[in-house]
């Protein structure tokens, strides 16, 4: 049985707390370990996952029904559960899978970060995605963008935005175009998000700012209300497990680029409301902020995020073919991370040199 080790070893740490313990050297104690951050930012992503249960219930039961009928919390509830409960299983089967065969071949422990990864990938999928395209696109996030890179810590792309990504650019039809975002709709009613109608022309027909914060609109599993992503980012930042400068560095850059958009006339929303729309607010606290892909340094978090928001609605606004910028931001912001910290470290060594040499002057 010691072949399977890493499967053993992952099902074990998962149900218990790990029982190695450092036996030599000084070591600072901690209570806080891997398992606990992922097990706290997959609470942190509930109230989102809960209100998308319901929004693709309520979708779907709008559609069917007209927007006249009388539409009950529980049916809609029990029908986006209905909906994401295979696409999570899938995510973790297929996931997992990669994950185990590389531990079982390295001969390593099987890292807690995909289970958040797991978590995330449903919520960023449409509804009625096709289930072996979701296993398809985690499994080539899972190989690609992290273990050949030597597993959790060592990747420089988020994985979960791989696999949207990967989905978005292989099987475009799945994840674009108003038909997609509401569960069984029908041809004769469509189910376009505020972004898809921007980028069609049709700025009047927006939901109200209101509909856009509360989340009661067409889009992915559990990026549309803002109101439960705002309570995830209040978890995250009590807890100090992802970081608010990059959070507040992603919102500042995002909206001073759309009110300049706005107030230039090359994009007919104002700037808080690019904000309520699609995945930013989402990207924002829950992919912008992975430990391992972001920046660093304290001043590469400004950086990092600001760039990120600052992408995100320049691509939204001058790219007509594709109305979603904050995918392409972060996943472009994760490759330059690197550079940014860089940056950083080497200009604050010039400034000590400076000084020093200052002081060694002065002292002459």
């Amino acid at each position: 049985m010691r072949k399977f080790n890493a499967l053993f070893d992952a099902i074990d740490s998962f149900l218990r707390t790990p029982a190695t313990v450092t036996a030599t050297g000084s070591h600072i104690r901690d209570c806080v370990d891997m398992k606990r951050i992922m097990i706290t930012v997959m609470i942190a992503l509930c109230p989102a996952l809960f209100f998308g249960w319901w929004n693709v219930g309520y979708q779907h039961f709008t559609v069917v029904g007209g927007m006249g009928c009388v539409i009950s919390f529980w049916p809609c509830f029990w029908y986006g559960f209905l909906k994401w409960l295979p696409l999570v299983i899938v995510t973790y089967v297929s996931g997992l899978a990669v994950e185990v065969l590389f531990a079982q071949w390295r001969g390593h422990e099987v890292a807690e970060g995909f289970f958040v990864t797991g978590f995330i990938i449903p919520m960023i999928m449409p509804p009625d995605v096709p289930l072996w395209i979701v296993a398809v696109a985690t499994a080539f996030a899972v190989l690609f963008g992290k273990e050949v890179f030597g597993g959790t810590g060592y990747n420089f792309l988020n994985p979960a935005l791989l696999a949207r990504a990967f989905v978005f650019f292989a099987y475009p039809s799945v994840i674009s175009g108003d038909k997609v975002w509401v569960s069984g709709g029908n041809d004769a009613v469509t189910g376009a998000t505020p972004l898809g109608l921007v980028m069609n022309g049709h700025a009047e027909a927006l939901p109200s700012t209101w509909e856009l914060f509360v989340g009661t609109i067409p889009g992915c599993i559990g990026e549309t209300c803002k109101i439960a992503i705002l309570i995830g980012a209040i978890i995250l930042i009590f807890t100090q497990v992802a970081d608010w400068r990059i959070m507040l560095s992603v919102l500042v850059g995002g909206y001073v680029t759309a009110f300049l958009c706005h107030v230039s006339g090359l994009c007919p929303v104002p700037g808080y409301r690019q904000i309520l729309m699609g995945g930013f607010l989402f990207g924002a606290v829950f992919m912008a902020t992975d430990p391992v892909t972001a920046a660093h340094t304290r001043v590469g978090k400004y950086i990092f995020g600001l760039l990120v928001g600052i992408l995100a609605i320049i691509i939204r606004v001058l790219n007509k073919g594709y109305p979603e910028g904050m995918m392409l931001a972060i996943l472009l912001m994760n490759i330059f991370a690197p550079l940014i910290d860089y940056c950083v470290v080497q200009a604050n060594i010039r400034r000590r040199e400076k000084r020093f040499s200052q002081l060694k002057t002065n002292g002459q």
